[in-house]
């Protein structure tokens, strides 16, 4: 591990030029850290449901506290030299992804609250102030700007919806119910304002560029991440909200089989870790699903949902180092044309 965070530090933190191009570092990054909590958040929940050992998911969520460290300052630097700290946030294309940097301090937070309560609580906090702080501004610029519905996309439902509904998750693991469901009002109601504008753009407009095709993985977040927080909030307890939540989680997770051919077109880059998160979600809930059920044989099952969500984890790690070494993974900075010299 000491390794990987290392090599990552020099490829990503410290590197901004490959063959005289400068990289431009893009806020998708931190889907590398994002979804490398989701992973660990899947193992956490397995861990409770059939005791299993804990390492694994301390393994992950240490990994993604170490990967949110190195990127984060290397993000701050990118931007500020290549003069984006004005521009980065009410981006129609990138401003959305900037609030996984508030996002992943959450779940993170609450992992650590397991080990020093006070330190945890005060991660955690940060996290969910800075996530409103962020969602709330966004909302304004995308209510105050003029943005074609062509630029929208589903990455649009990180700020406030999926923000919500993660805050949502961890006030209730940490305790605290009636801060739980207020933050499952926002994300829901957020989630339901969104869908309403993002699902007519991806019906009615033409299909979104190759870079951004991943992001059509985060549709399935939603119902997923708010299945996660209810399970969260009502203990872990079937009811009708849990019964509808996953029958639309279903139909989502549907819809995913049928863009596996769509998704082949996009080139890899950061914009790929939008399934890690996604997907390390529904196999969460999944898990929750089989120990609230009480299905039989779930420790096989369970253990089959963890081996899937893992091995898909890797596949992507190991495409990204390829692309790094590579320098094929982060975008570079097109140079400006020169000028034609007058006759």
């Amino acid at each position: 591990m000491r390794w990987f965070v290392s090599w990552w530090r020099r490829r990503v933190g410290g590197m901004t030029t490959v063959q005289g191009a400068p990289y431009r570092l893009t806020p998708n990054l931190f889907g590398v850290a994002f979804g490398t909590a989701g992973l660990a958040q899947c193992w956490t929940i397995a861990r409770n449901a059939v005791g299993m050992a804990e390492w694994p998911a301390d393994v992950f969520w240490i990994l993604s506290a170490l990967l949110w460290l190195v990127t984060a300052p290397a993000y701050v630097r990118n931007v500020a030299a290549q003069g984006r700290l004005r521009r980065e946030l009410p981006d129609p294309t990138m401003g959305p992804f900037t609030s996984l940097a508030a996002i992943t301090l959450m779940p993170m937070g609450v992992a650590l609250a397991g080990y020093a309560r006070g330190a945890g609580e005060a991660v955690f906090f940060a996290g969910l102030a800075l996530t409103i702080l962020v969602g709330s501004w966004l909302t304004g610029v995308w209510i105050r700007e003029d943005i074609p519905l062509v630029k929208w996309h589903p990455a649009y439902f990180l700020p406030t919806a999926a923000g919500g509904l993660i805050a949502a998750t961890g006030c209730a693991t940490l305790g605290w119910s009636t801060a739980a469901r207020v933050m499952l009002g926002y994300g829901v109601i957020s989630w339901l304002v969104l869908a309403s504008i993002v699902l007519v753009r991806l019906f009615t407009q033409p299909m979104l560029p190759p870079p951004l095709l991943p992001t059509i993985a985060i549709e399935v977040a939603p119902p997923v991440v708010a299945g996660n927080a209810w399970f969260a909030i009502n203990g872990g307890h079937l009811d009708l909200i849990a019964e509808l939540l996953g029958g639309y989680a279903a139909l989502m997770a549907l819809v995913q089989v049928s863009m596996l051919s769509t998704y082949r077109k996009a080139p890899f880059g950061p914009g790929h870790w939008a399934f890690a998160f996604s997907y390390a979600a529904a196999f969460t809930d999944g898990v929750s699903w089989l120990a609230v059920e009480r299905v039989r044989d779930r420790e096989p099952l369970t253990y089959v949902l963890l081996a899937v969500a893992t091995c898909a984890w890797a596949a992507l790690a190991g495409r990204t180092v390829v692309g790094l070494v590579r320098g094929t993974f982060l975008p570079r900075v097109t140079a400006p044309a020169s000028p034609t010299a007058p006759n």
